[in-house]
């Protein structure tokens, strides 16, 4: 059952979201292993059986669970659990619940509760008791949970135990209105009233805009026609202060171009290994970025400025959106000596698209997520916040001149791989060269002493 407390016959809402501190990496926020970073979720403000909770706000996934107070191992502790004794309105299953990342892991009990999200209230919604967690980290940011705004089709509470989140919130939404929009912040502060993300469903924050119309909106990708999984649009190309990055073919059926996903619960951007090795070569000129093979992950000098673009949209209506130099050159991971965590990094094992455009990347634009109506599909609306040359000013403001030589991108044609294989073998030409050299100096002088000793003898 849905309810509302607004007489308001447009159905809006407005949630309080910000930005947690988090010291361990984990899949929720990063598919790649930073030790010792200082990653960031973005939580949101939810009750659930009549207790607050901080949760993360994850468009890549779907399920809704939170943390349970039978939860003791010590991924739990320091954090608000939910405690069955203390609700009237939980009904539990028979259907255990279990969830497993890249890092990490969630075990429970699959049940119904009445969750509100701002004033809006669900009644008998399905969610996870987790009792158990393991490798996410979650007393680090005060994090309890995971409100997931996925489609059902990758939900792991299956859906015969009850409907997704979503689904229950947009099924009351008329189609002016059945959409989400979010903006992630950069304020560090914990202090609510200092946060400068936002997310609203049923209308805009008018403190953004309050007109669609500028909003670039691309239909939602889909492998099978009416199937939809992700929040997935096309990438046409990434722009290193304009020069144009080959990107390799995607790996997701049926797509023209290479495929990225919209992971509010993910810190970096994440993609193939070729295309991010290519990336960071064509950024490294003059020695400024470097691969650290203990932690396996790119780094970056901090003072590294680059103008970088990743154009998003199908090919007719695609827009550029650029990135803030600081979320290139990521501060926010571990800094030691001047080297810098790089935004963007490799994993081969995302499945849900060719990338996943993480904080990194969604820090720069306002986003709108609209359900499926009478006569669309789902969209992604897109505006772009960062101007380039104000960010540009920003950063060297705050880390100083960059001394390097401008990028260098690859020709079309010749992977990062490539290179590397090339580099290496004239390495190893080189030295057979100079073996093959020293040996032949080495015959031919002890000829030359053969020669002068057979002359003697003579």
């Amino acid at each position: 059952m849905y309810n509302h407390h607004r007489s308001d016959p447009s159905q809006k809402m407005q949630l309080r979201l910000q930005r947690g501190h988090h010291k361990d990496p984990s899949v929720l926020l990063s598919d790649v292993s930073v030790a010792s970073s200082q990653e960031y979720a973005y939580l949101i403000r939810t009750e659930i059986g009549g207790q607050d909770f901080w949760i993360t706000f994850d468009t890549g996934s779907s399920d809704l669970w939170v943390v349970s107070s039978d939860c003791t191992n010590s991924d739990c502790q320091g954090i608000t659990r939910y405690s069955s004794s203390s609700s009237s309105t939980l009904t539990l299953s028979d259907q255990p619940f279990k969830l497993t990342y890249l890092m990490g892991s969630v075990l429970g009990t699959v049940g119904t509760e009445t969750v509100t999200l701002g004033p809006y209230e669900i009644s008998s919604q399905t969610f996870a008791l987790a009792n158990q967690t393991s490798g996410l980290g979650l007393s680090n940011t005060g994090n309890s949970g995971i409100l997931g705004l996925s489609f059902p089709l990758v939900a792991s509470i299956p859906l015969t135990s009850g409907t997704p989140i979503l689904d229950n919130l947009f099924t009351h939404f008329d189609d002016q209105h059945r959409f989400f929009a979010f903006r992630l912040g950069r304020n560090e502060s914990q202090d609510i009233s200092y946060s400068d993300s936002s997310f609203t469903i049923g209308e805009l924050d008018s403190s953004l805009t309050n007109d669609t119309s500028q909003f670039v909106f691309t239909p939602v990708f889909a492998s099978t026609p009416d199937e939809y999984d992700f929040w997935k649009l096309p990438i046409q190309q990434i722009t290193i202060n304009s020069q144009v990055l080959p990107l390799t073919r995607s790996l997701v059926r049926g797509a023209p171009s290479p495929i990225a996903v919209l992971d509010t619960g993910t810190t970096l951007i994440l993609g193939p290994t070729g295309d991010v090795d290519a990336f960071w070569y064509a950024i490294g000129t003059g020695g400024s970025t470097k691969y650290n093979q203990q932690t396996q992950t790119w780094q970056v000098r901090c003072e590294r400025a680059v103008d970088v673009r990743i154009k998003l949209g199908n090919s007719d209506t695609a827009k550029e959106y650029p990135l803030h130099p600081e979320d290139v050159s990521w501060a926010e991971g571990e800094m030691q000596d001047g080297w810098c965590t790089g935004g963007i990094q490799a994993n081969n094992g995302v499945d849900s698209g060719d990338w996943l455009l993480g904080a990194v990347f969604l820090r720069n634009v306002y986003v709108i997520h609209q359900g499926t109506t009478r006569f669309n599909p789902p969209m992604i609306g897109l505006l772009n916040t960062t101007d380039p040359s104000t960010a540009l000013a920003e950063f060297t403001s705050s880390r100083g001149p960059d001394p390097a030589p401008p990028p260098s991108v690859l020709r079309a044609g010749s992977s990062a791989t490539e290179v590397r294989d090339t580099v290496a073998t004239c390495v190893v030409c080189g030295v057979c060269g100079f073996l093959i050299g020293a040996i032949g100096i080495m015959v031919y002088r002890l000829r030359q002493r053969r020669r002068s000793q057979g002359q003697v003898h003579i």
